[in-house]
C-alpha cells in the first residue's frame, strides 16, 4: 500500500485538529474529484512500518491533535492494509478519534467483510461518491450534498444511520 500524502495538522478533514493520511488508490473515478492524483494505487510512497510508526508517534505526542483521518483515494480499497495501521494507531492513541472518507456507502461497506472490519474501527465515516452536480462548497467536511457524515458507533447501536452532530461527542 502507498500513501500519496500526510498532513500532521489539518482542520479540513474532520472535527478539531486532525492528522490526515491520503491512501493511494481509488476505482470510483468520480468526475470532478479534487484529488485525481490519488487514484493510482502506485502513487506516492510505500506506507512502510517505519512511516506508520512515525505518524502514530507524531499524533501521540501532539496534544492538540484530536485524531486521525483516512482520505484518498479511498482507504477502503486498501482495507486489509489500513486495518493493521488503524489497530496500531488505536492501541497507541486510544483517546484519539478515527475519521474516514469513502466513495462507498455505509451500507456497501457493511456488506463486505474486509471493508466492514475497517469501518468498525472508525468513529466517523463520510460516505458516498462525489457528485459534481451536487457540489456544495458550504457543506461541512464534504464536497457534495449526497455525502453523509455518519456516526459509525451510534449507527451500529441503533441499526439505522445516525448522522454526526458536531459538538456532540461520538
Amino acid at each position: 500500500m502507498n500513501i500519496c500524502g500526510y498532513i500532521p495538522e489539518s482542520v479540513n478533514e474532520g472535527a478539531g485538529l486532525r492528522a490526515v493520511v491520503f491512501i493511494s488508490g481509488c476505482r470510483h473515478a468520480c468526475p470532478g474529484c479534487f484529488n485525481k492524483d490519488s487514484w493510482n494505487f502506485d502513487a506516492g510512497t510505500p506506507f512502510t512500518d517505519a512511516e506508520q510508526k512515525r505518524i502514530i508517534q507524531d499524533v501521540k505526542h501532539n496534544p492538540l491533535v484530536d485524531g486521525l483521518t483516512l482520505c484518498g483515494g479511498d482507504p477502503f480499497f486498501s482495507a486489509e492494509e489500513c486495518i493493521q495501521f488503524v489497530e496500531h494507531f488505536k492501541a497507541k492513541c486510544p483517546d484519539k478519534t478515527i475519521w474516514a472518507y469513502s466513495g462507498f456507502t455505509f451500507e456497501a461497506l457493511l456488506a463486505n467483510k474486509k471493508r466492514k472490519q475497517l469501518l468498525l474501527l472508525c468513529d466517523i465515516l463520510i460516505d458516498g461518491r462525489f457528485i459534481e452536480e451536487q457540489k456544495d462548497v458550504s457543506l461541512l467536511y464534504r464536497g457534495s450534498r449526497n455525502q453523509r457524515i455518519i456516526d459509525v458507533r451510534n449507527s451500529l447501536r441503533s441499526n439505522s444511520i445516525v448522522l454526526y452532530n458536531e459538538g456532540v461527542s461520538c
